[in-house]
């Protein structure tokens, strides 16, 4: 599918990956329609950082992806539809778990109807690497096991499978994308990296962390979007699941001891409680196997090995050593 001059719908463009994917979506000429949170500040999420050029291409639909009249009204005359809105933090999820099913699976059931009576011609569900649990073998396939270590991931399962349900009962023209974990420029405070970046540009080297252990698969953010990209294009992969990862491993440990390399800086760790996940929660291991993809979607990480994670996170920082960036960020504060 050529995406030059079809009508694409984005929910969650007011977020992290979401923002960047409506960038690159107008870069391969196509019409975008941001869905974002309808808010009484008028507020789009980081939308409100591009340019007056940048926005004018933009078509801004404001609602709730939990209401299934307002959903099905943003998807009307849409052709792609690119579902990432979703409530993505884990410990909010472990004391407001009603609102993730809410959100993350009821929000995705009022896709796939209004997809259904519209006629849409492709939609691409997000899914997570988290919906993976502790990695049983790796690098992880796509054909492992689904296991729900927290409330969010659990939610996010759920809709996994009611896309899929929905493509093997109604022919529905899904494709689900499980990124592992995106990092770069705009991520929230609440993931890990930023975090680091934030807490070590307050100068004095301190860094409150959970367990600096475990280890993941950081993707930087364009290659993340190039796969959801890569994704709407491709032909034949209707109801199909691909790994969108760097498959490149790393531990927290060693990422704070990179990025303070970077930033020319000592760190010194300091364990936080209220920042560990319960013990039989924490996600202990993931490293993507992305051959599918490569195979199927011809779709590579340009940020693979260390080499490609070293020069993600110099872009990263250098995003965040802008006081104008910075100031979103409260590096002293707990974010869930």
């Amino acid at each position: 599918m050529n995406l030059k001059a079809k009508k694409v719908l984005v929910t969650g463009a007011d977020g992290f990956i979401g923002s960047h994917l409506v960038e690159s979506l107008l870069g391969q000429a196509a019409s975008v329609k941001a869905f974002v949170y309808y808010n009484s500040f008028n507020s789009l999420g980081w939308i409100d950082s591009f340019s007056p050029t940048v926005k004018k291409n933009i078509e801004i639909f404001a609602g709730d992806i939990r209401d299934p009249n307002g959903v099905r009204e943003s998807m009307k005359d849409v052709d792609v539809v690119f579902h990432l809105a979703a409530l993505i933090g884990i410990p909010f999820s472990y004391h407001s778990p009603d609102s993730y099913v809410d959100t993350n699976i009821k929000g995705t059931l009022n896709v796939l109807q209004a997809a259904n009576v519209l006629g849409t011609e492709k939609i691409i569900h997000t899914s997570t690497s988290e919906a993976y649990g502790t990695a049983q073998f790796v690098p992880i396939t796509e054909e492992h096991p689904l296991v729900g270590q927290s409330p969010y991931s659990a939610t996010k399962i759920g809709a996994d499978q009611l896309a899929i349900s929905f493509y093997r009962s109604f022919q529905c023209p899904v494709v689900l994308v499980r990124p592992f974990n995106a990092y770069g420029p705009r991520q929230s405070a609440r993931a890990v990296i930023p975090t680091i970046i934030s807490q070590l540009s307050e100068g004095n080297g301190d860094v409150k962390l959970g367990s600096v252990t475990p280890t993941r698969d950081f993707t930087y953010v364009t290659d993340t979007v190039d796969g959801f990209i890569a994704a709407a294009k491709s032909e034949g992969v209707n109801g199909e699941v691909f790994n969108i990862g760097s498959a490149f491993e790393i531990s927290i440990k060693d990422t704070i001891d990179t990025i303070a390399e970077i930033m020319g800086c000592q760190a010194k760790i300091i364990a936080d409680d209220a920042r560990l996940r319960p013990e039989k929660s924490e996600v202990q291991r993931l490293w993507a196997d992305n051959s599918k993809a490569l195979e199927k979607l011809s779709w590579t990480p340009r940020h693979a090995s260390l080499k490609g994670f070293r020069e993600g996170l110099e872009k990263t920082i250098a995003w965040f050593k802008d006081p104008l960036n910075r100031k979103f960020y409260k590096a002293g504060e707990y974010n869930i």
